[in-house]
């Protein structure tokens, strides 16, 4: 039977802001669309977040038995300077700038923006469209809207009528926005304008002679607007509604309220059943931006080539401790904090490590359904990773336990435990187990010698010695156990 089937997940909807029982469309699939990336510079941390949080979220849909359907889009065109109708197209400005043609621009940053991923251990989804792949789809959308007169058509430019839309239907619905109040803080239009209401935004903009990425259409030659790109493409390949719509907070408005908006228009149906936003990264505790040097790559990270932290840092490591807060919640980056992750990391893994030589028993004292549960709740508790991290440290525990002979488990239980903690620790959080094993050979040496030298002075009767090497090891969370066969060592 599939897990699904016994474990009811919650999901925390922005569209209702609260938590729902997660109940798909169509049993045992998932339909799932996340805001992918504009490629037009390196992707930096706080992207690679809000990707893991959905990476991770798509990994749990498949460990319950879910046939799921990830859409994850690359704009490569129509996405304004300041997400805005006016300016300039950042792709195209990065080719004026860098003297290159615009899909050089996207080839370069698309494959910095995988080579990234791969790096942080994400699966790929299982369709990855592009925005100029689909002008087409885009066109036959903005055709529906203007035949339904939810939209306008000016100077070879289309904005969709929101006070219109209003009339029937709630733009603010994903926001709480109330339209009203939006207008009322809103300053009049210059005569320059060629829009009816500020809060009309862009279907397709006439393109002016100098814009390099520019498409025929009914209107003229132009480019669509940046909103357009989802709808069509979601819609294309996860139907007129699907279960899942993911990105960061930052994109609730105006990007998803004008998502919802155009295809409610266009098909007469609420697009999406659950709308999920992660939150933002910080480094030490200051919003990330290039501009003031309050920012670090994530080559930067992994090669130690930065003016902010004390040395390089494992891809799996950062993952691990972006994974110890809520995908909800604000976190902050800085050198502590991953210090102190990449130490529960290692303890993590070194457990893992000393599973394959434990020995089974006849009985288990252990109450491993309990623990496995809670595991499972958790992660049923939209998605609640630190206290699933939490529950693997008890885990870890328990490990100590049996190594120690503190603790029992029958064949199958042991079994059933090394199954379960390697399907949450690499499976569903997606760590890899990366040079954890050359790292624990440099401790077991150390200690060894260590060991060795307590031996000596226990038999030169040397106690000062051998209980100071003792407690400065114990107080670095490594216990040393004297039996009959000599000193043995675990890492707590």
């Amino acid at each position: 039977m599939e897990l699904y089937k016994s474990q009811q997940l919650i999901i925390y909807n922005s569209l209702s802001n609260k938590k729902e029982d997660f109940v798909p469309l169509t049993e045992g699939y998932v339909g799932m669309y996340v805001c992918g990336p504009t490629v037009y510079s390196n992707v930096h941390l706080g992207n690679v977040r809000t990707f893991l949080s959905f990476d991770m979220i798509f990994r749990y849909f498949k460990h319950l038995g879910y046939k799921v359907r990830y859409v994850r889009n690359i704009t490569d065109a129509g996405h304004l300077e300041n997400d805005a109708d006016a300016g300039e197209d950042r792709i195209a400005k990065k080719a004026r700038l860098e003297e290159l043609e615009p899909m050089e621009v996207v080839q370069q940053y698309t494959v910095d923006f995988h080579n990234v991923l791969n790096e942080f251990n994400f699966l790929p989804p299982s369709i990855e469209p592009t925005a100029t792949g689909h002008i087409v789809e885009q066109i036959e959308i903005i055709k529906t809207i203007l035949d339904k007169r939810l939209a306008y058509e000016v100077n070879g430019s289309v904005y969709f009528d929101v006070l219109k839309y209003n009339e029937s239907e709630h733009y603010g619905i994903l926001s709480g926005r109330n339209i009203e109040d939006a207008i009322h803080n809103t300053r009049a239009l210059d005569g320059q304008s060629e829009k009816k209401n500020p809060q009309d935004f862009a279907l397709w903009k006439r393109a002016q002679p100098e814009h390099i990425m520019r498409w025929p259409s009914p209107w003229g030659v132009g480019f669509p607007g940046w909103h357009l790109e989802c709808t069509a493409m979601s819609t294309k390949y996860l139907g007129d509604q699907f279960d899942i719509h993911g990105g960061g907070m930052d994109l609730k408005f105006p990007h998803h309220e004008c998502e919802i908006a155009q295809a409610q228009a266009n098909k007469g149906v609420t697009p999406v059943r659950y709308w999920m936003h992660g939150n933002m990264l910080t480094l030490n505790g200051k919003k990330m931006a290039k501009s003031t040097g309050n920012n670090i790559l994530p080559g930067e990270l992994i090669s130690g080539n930065n003016d902010i932290l004390s040395k390089p840092f494992a891809a799996t490591v950062a993952r691990f401790f972006m994974l110890q807060a809520h995908y909800r919640s604000i976190l902050d980056f800085s050198n502590d904090a991953l210090e102190a992750a990449e130490r529960g990391y290692f303890r993590l893994m070194n457990a893992v490590n000393a599973l394959n030589n434990l020995r089974s028993s006849d009985t288990s004292s252990i109450d491993l359904a309990a623990w496995k549960q809670q595991c499972y709740d958790a992660m049923n508790d939209d998605f609640n990773t630190p206290i699933l991290i939490a529950h693997l440290f008890e885990g870890v525990k328990y490990i100590n336990q049996l190594k120690e002979g503190k603790a029992t488990l029958t064949e199958a239980d042991l079994k059933e435990f090394k199954e379960t903690i390697n399907a949450f620790i690499f499976d569903v959080l997606g760590l890899e187990n990366v040079s954890v094993q050359d790292t624990s050979d440099k401790l077991s040496g150390v200690v060894e010698m260590l060991v060795k030298m307590r031996d000596d002075a226990r038999a030169n009767k040397d106690w000062a010695l051998s209980d100071k090497i003792r407690d400065e090891l114990q107080t670095l969370g490594i216990q040393l156990k004297d039996g009959k066969d000599g000193t043995t060592f675990s890492v707590n």
